[in-house]
């Protein structure tokens, strides 16, 4: 029965994809006009592109947004190295940067289709991949059917299942099976990850680690570095990174009870959605403090309390600014954010409690000492207070951190061994290719 029903629904869903189709242009052309959608690209949301397919075997990549795409540009570099064409899709304009940057032509970049039947199939029909390989916890169902269908072999890399989403498969446990049996394996980042993957019906499950920790340390613009630094000066920092709503409010109240013991404190507040940077900038001002905003390029003054990174891509920047952060999405709102990034930069890390997303990240970390969690708005100034008086203290969490970091890594060796079965058959056409001249 739970079968029959589960094909019920993913019939409904394909054709329910097909018929809206013809309409979608709507919600596009809106989500281009609000800067969520690059106008010039917006085709490929639809499968089409002007790209031709490369000659030779070719891995879809798919990373949802810039984590997952920084998570997996190691492994990307990694195939590259045997000759095999990549198209890596993205679903957001700060991501596609990110590829650009990074990857520049050595990948084809593309947006990812949208979910339907005909994008799904134009997609498909057009770079007719020989293995997809998605990050994290990008479950799209049309994508996966029509990959099954094509018996594309398709891998789930740095696999991940937070509470809520796997509460929420749990509930639907026999639709989760009839799509997880399309996955040819699931390399997930934690024990508790495979059990979850497992027990919703996707075999196999290896567990690999997260392939965050084996990437490199965000990157920074020197220049823009050693300028913002001489601004600041001798001040004392902390920062508050990956914000999200009430975060910024709550660290610029423990910026106002911190002032008066630490005269010239500079807070740096880095808010996961930018674009809510004029709220932010009005919440804070009503509290009486002075804002200046990185982009807008206003230079941090003697009188200025927050410095607001209010920009995409500069995390390595604000990181290497202060020696203490607070990551967010963990006091006012649920599942925490990664703090693997402020652990390789050598700060002392402070978060919420609530930070499933990353239990066992933080779990590592508050283990060697490297990281600490607290409660509320006071709790979070005594913390800071605490490692802003407490040399020793705060040098202790940073070594901390750098030692858990480095325990943490090999996941991207041990997912590349996941991959070799898939990765092999495509090794070897290459070669071949190559070696006559010919396709093989």
């Amino acid at each position: 029965m739970s079968d029959r029903m589960a094909r019920t629904i993913l019939t409904t869903y394909r054709w329910m994809g097909a018929i809206v189709y013809p309409f979608i242009g709507t919600y596009v052309a809106w989500r281009a006009a609000n800067g969520k959608e690059d106008n010039s690209r917006r085709r490929e949301r639809y499968g089409f592109s002007p790209r031709r397919r490369p000659a030779g075997p070719l891995v879809w990549m798919h990373a949802a947004s810039v984590g997952e795409t920084n998570a997996v540009v190691p492994l990307i570099e990694r195939i590259l190295e045997n000759d095999i064409n990549i198209v890596l899709t993205t679903g957001t304009v700060t991501s596609a940067k990110v590829a650009e940057t990074r990857l520049g032509r050595r990948i084809i970049h593309q947006y990812v289709p949208l979910d339907l039947k005909p994008a799904v199939s134009n997609f498909l029909d057009h770079w007719k991949p020989d293995l997809a390989i998605i990050a994290e916890s990008e479950i799209w169902p049309m994508t996966i059917l029509e990959l099954g269908a094509r018996r594309v072999p398709q891998v789930l890399v740095n696999g991940r299942l937070s509470d809520r989403s796997f509460a929420s498969w749990k509930k639907r446990s026999f639709l989760a099976e009839a799509l997880f049996e399309n996955l040819a394996h699931v390399v997930a980042q934690t024990e508790t990850d495979g059990e979850r993957f497992a027990a919703l019906g996707a075999r196999p499950v290896t567990v690999s680690g997260n392939l965050k920790v084996d990437t490199n340390p965000p990157p920074v613009d020197d220049l823009a570095l050693a300028e913002i630094k001489r601004q600041i000066g001798v001040r004392r920092t902390w920062a508050a990174v990956s914000t999200h709503d009430g975060e910024e409010v709550a660290a610029g109240e423990v910026h106002g009870l911190l002032k008066a013991g630490h005269p010239g404190l500079l807070t740096i507040i880095v808010p996961r959605h930018p674009e809510r940077a004029d709220a932010i900038v009005k919440a804070l001002a009503s509290k009486g403090l002075k804002v200046a905003r990185r982009s807008r390029n206003e230079p941090v003054g003697p009188d200025t309390d927050i410095l607001l990174g209010d920009t995409i891509g500069e995390m390595g920047l604000y990181l290497r600014l202060t020696e203490i952060a607070f990551v967010g999405r963990s006091l006012t709102a649920e599942g925490g954010q990664n703090p693997i990034e402020p652990a390789m930069l050598n700060t002392a890390v402070l978060a919420g409690l609530n930070v499933q997303n990353f239990r066992e990240a933080y779990q590592r970390l508050i283990d060697k000492g490297a990281a600490k969690l607290v409660r509320d708005r006071d709790m979070l100034a005594g913390a800071v207070n605490y490692l802003l008086k407490n040399h020793a203290a705060r040098r202790d969490m940073i070594a901390a951190g750098a030692m858990a970091v480095e325990e943490m890594r090999g996941a991207l060796d041990r997912t590349f061994r996941a991959l070799d079965p898939y990765l092999q058959p495509l090794m070897v056409k290459s070669r071949l290719r190559n070696g006559s001249g010919k396709p093989a």
